[in-house]
């Protein structure tokens, strides 16, 4: 029992390491060959997880040439573009100015209800409202809006807007991320002194809290 465990702590650890090796793309981001080699991996780290008669290397060496297999081909894709439209495809205009293209969805074996689907699911349910839908090599719709028909932005009306930018958590379950206060170049002191206003005495007692660029303190207690 012991020796399954250590084999299944081991090949864990070595596909999390290798899954992360091979980037932070969403499932349903991946491209084909990428999807491929994940799912590869998984069943040849399944085999010696579940036999333990297969020796852990005849897991392990497969797994380490299909991470090298994925470096290779995605450095070529990076590096080419021919070598990206084989590897990857190309990505494939579905809808242009409100008309579908009939002759594509075939190529694709693509049908109408799955386009609809697609378009619904992006807030736009009418295909004359819709400028162009491409289908990206990953398998997501991108769909863009006719320009009458896409939501008002302040630009459109001449608003000016202030910057926004993204909040800096300080504190994650209790504990102060000393990096980002040194990002805004302030301190613990500081942080202390505007917790105290809160009537908050530590650290410790706060869930999360943030500070946005408007120079906003956000806090939640535990």
């Amino acid at each position: 029992m012991l020796i399954v465990i250590a084999r299944t702590l081991i090949l864990y650890s070595m596909v999390v390491i290798i899954m992360r090796v091979m980037g932070k793309r969403e499932i349903g981001q991946l491209q084909p060959f990428e999807l491929v080699i994940a799912i590869m991996i998984s069943e040849l780290a399944a085999i010696p997880m579940q036999n333990t008669g297969i020796p852990l290397i005849n897991g392990i060496a497969p797994i380490l040439t299909l991470l090298m297999a994925q470096v290779v081909l995605s450095y070529i894709s990076l590096k080419s573009n021919r070598a990206r439209a084989i590897i990857c495809g190309t990505p494939s205009v579905l809808i242009e100015n409100g008309k579908i293209k009939e002759n594509e969805l075939k190529k694709l074996r693509y049908n109408l209800n799955d386009l609809l689907e697609q378009l619904r699911a992006k807030n736009v349910p009418n295909i004359s409202d819709v400028e162009f839908a491409i289908l990206e090599t990953s398998g997501q719709l991108s769909v863009m809006p006719k320009s009458q028909k896409r939501p008002v932005i302040p630009e459109d009306m001449n608003l000016p807007t202030k910057y926004e930018g993204l909040p800096y958590p300080l504190i994650i379950d209790g504990e102060i991320l000393h990096k980002n206060l040194q990002k805004l170049n302030l301190d613990v002191a500081w942080l202390n002194q505007e917790l105290s206003n809160f009537n908050i005495t530590d650290a410790k007692h706060v869930l999360f809290a943030s500070l946005d660029t408007q120079g906003n303190l956000f806090y939640q207690k535990k």
